[in-house]
């Protein structure tokens, strides 16, 4: 099993800011700074393309995870963003994407393609952290875990809660069914699920065919009007609510 380095410690606004490795992965944990030693549920968070760890979609809701419901919160970057070298395939992927981007070609086969390869290499980089987190005594081995990620998070997100049991509350949305529909098949725990009405990249059947995909007897489909970025702010209100809800944290007024 591989252990977790802290590498820097910072505190502000209540909030316990830890940057950590694991097996050369970098991440960052957030507890609740008045009792960051204390034991809490986790949720374990995962960016989209092309951004980081500490990108603001995944601090503010981290910081509305903590100082709502007093949870411990901790993103790691995935292969071949953030704080980690890009290979080859990234730089070619990448180009490859910017230049069906430019020429008004479809995105989807192009991110679904390159998506599902660094969801090979980040699924046991998930798992490794989850190893090395519930060694730390706020967060314990029996405790509760759920997940976030829209995006690239749920191409990521999708295979690793379909084979890890400890993940019994998730949220996911925004990404083509192609590869993901049947791994959701096999997901079966409380889902959130967000999508947007006119989306220019992901039709509403495909957002709608990998939402019918989970298995799980209580999912929740969020659908706003608007384009793929416009996703609105209010569904982190939605977001706490419901970890809250499965995870018995009390949602304060800030939240």
């Amino acid at each position: 099993m591989h252990s977790l380095q802290f590498t820097a410690e910072s505190s502000s606004n209540g909030i316990l800011e830890r940057d950590f490795t694991v097996a050369g992965v970098p991440g960052v944990l957030w507890s609740p700074a008045s009792n960051a030693a204390d034991r809490a549920p986790l949720i374990l968070m995962a960016h989209g393309g092309g951004n980081h760890k500490k990108h603001p979609a995944m601090s503010g809701r981290a910081q509305r995870l903590v100082t709502g419901c007093g949870f411990h919160v901790a993103v790691i970057d995935a292969p071949g963003h953030g704080d980690r070298p890009r290979t080859a395939h990234d730089e070619a992927e990448t180009a490859e994407l910017f230049r069906a981007r430019a020429a008004g070609e479809p995105e989807g086969p192009i991110v679904v393609r390159y998506n599902d390869h660094l969801a090979e290499l980040a699924v046991p980089e998930y798992q490794a952290t989850l190893d090395a987190l519930q060694e730390l005594p706020e967060i314990g081995t029996g405790g509760l875990v759920g997940f976030w990620g829209i995006n690239m998070g749920t191409a990521i997100g999708v295979p690793f809660v379909a084979i890890e049991p400890r993940i019994t509350a998730a949220v996911f949305g925004q990404h083509w069914p192609d590869v993901l529909a049947e791994k959701a098949k096999q997901i079966t725990i409380p889902i959130e699920f967000d999508m947007q009405w006119d989306d220019e990249h992901i039709s509403r059947e495909e957002g709608l065919a990998l939402f019918d995909a989970f298995a799980s007897k209580e999912k929740s489909l969020h659908v706003n009007s608007g384009k793929h970025k416009e996703l609105p702010r209010f569904e982190v209100d939605s977001t706490v609510r419901f970890f809250a809800r499965h995870f018995g944290g009390a949602v304060t007024a800030s939240a």
